[in-house]
């Protein structure tokens, strides 16, 4: 089994951190390097700061977990998608953006590889967990994309992480695929 993060910023370092007993091989796909901003709500230490995200969570689960992951520190684009997707049994799509979002839905469907996603509402109040057969990205603005630099969602983006790795547990024990409502006041299966 072989588990595609597709963006390991906020929900995606932290979900993968919850993830790294899972009998898979983890695949971290981003392009983007970490900043001293990122360390609020990331799983990120100081000393990964200027280093590609997908890299410094490589090294990071080897060195405190001792639990080996593939890095691909580009970015995901019509060109590479096919490549960085190939030989995955799952992909999960932590990206913030809808262009990115569209993208690697086109390529999971083509390739028949399932897909869970992660989302965040701009204003922190909740986050969707969903399958590709239920989900549809907004097409937002950045200034309503919710924002993790901060830190002022953590409880937030911790509940949505954390249901999210359960998501994927559940696929790779058993292959079942639950939805979930995450909000401050708890969890929901819809």
């Amino acid at each position: 089994m072989r588990v595609a993060f597709c963006g390991v910023g906020a929900t995606g370092s932290t979900t993968v951190f919850l993830c790294r007993n899972l009998d898979a091989t983890l695949r971290l796909i981003d392009f983007d390097r970490v900043e001293s901003k990122n360390l609020k709500a990331q799983w990120y230490v100081k000393q990964s700061v200027g280093k590609n995200k997908a890299d410094a969570l490589r090294l990071q689960l080897g060195n405190f977990y001792g639990v080996k992951a593939e890095a691909f520190g580009v970015r995901m684009i019509s060109q590479n998608a096919r490549q960085l997707l190939e030989g995955c049994d799952l992909a999960v799509d932590c990206f913030d953006n809808y262009t990115s979002r569209e993208l690697l839905a086109t390529h999971t469907q083509a390739l028949e590889i399932p897909l869970v996603h992660s989302a965040l509402a701009g204003d922190g109040s909740f986050g969707l967990i969903r399958w590709e057969e239920r989900f549809s990205p907004d097409r937002e603005d950045a200034a309503g994309q919710a924002t993790c630099d901060t830190g002022d969602y953590l409880p937030l983006i911790g509940l949505v992480c954390a249901t999210l790795a359960r998501a994927i547990q559940d696929f790779v024990i058993s292959g079942t695929c639950h939805d979930y409502m995450v909000g401050l006041g708890g969890v929901t299966r819809t």
